[in-house]
């Protein structure tokens, strides 16, 4: 049996569509961390936990220097921005890449803090900002495979409102 490993080495950064290519040198995107309650009661031997929410989403980005534009970005707490990071998802096999197809990662929210540098002899400045995601949507090959919003109660799943029933049920 063949095997067959999918690899990303490279993106590039987009904020509010404006393309930063090589101004970011790095980006963590932000977490999916499920909230679980749990639940034990009278009778069973063991705990179990449900899904109850979502926790608050960041995501960190380091720039290679300063740029007014994103520092502008950075500066306002009220204005929420759109952030996108491209990459490319390869698939590797034994006779080399097998396919090679976009991952893109969309996000919303607002930057928490606002990077004024870090400076050392001899070395790049640093520049390290925080933001608050809202809303992140993951898209493979143009299929989106995750899409969650806390504005918008929405979180769905290959195209699936996994919470569609409770919206129902509480009337939104």
């Amino acid at each position: 049996m063949a095997v067959s490993v999918n690899k990303m080495t490279n993106a590039n950064v987009y904020i509010d569509g404006v393309n930063h290519l090589g101004k970011a040198e790095e980006i963590d995107l932000p977490k999916l961390t499920h909230i679980m309650a749990e639940h034990n009661a009278l009778g069973m031997v063991g705990q179990v936990e449900f899904f109850a929410g979502v926790e608050k989403m960041e995501s960190r980005i380091k720039w290679t220097s300063v740029y007014a534009d994103v520092l502008t970005k950075h500066s306002n707490p009220t204005a929420p921005v759109q952030l996108m990071c491209r990459s490319s998802l390869q698939t590797w096999g034994p006779g080399g890449i097998e396919s090679e197809v976009p991952y893109v990662a969309y996000m919303t929210g607002y930057f928490k803090d606002v990077p004024l540098g870090n400076f050392k002899t001899r070395e790049n400045a640093e520049f390290e900002g925080m933001m608050h995601v809202t809303a992140v949507k993951i898209e493979i090959d143009g299929v989106a495979k995750i899409e969650f919003d806390a504005m918008s109660n929405t979180y769905k799943v290959d195209g699936v409102d996994i919470l569609a029933q409770y919206k129902a049920n509480v009337g939104a």
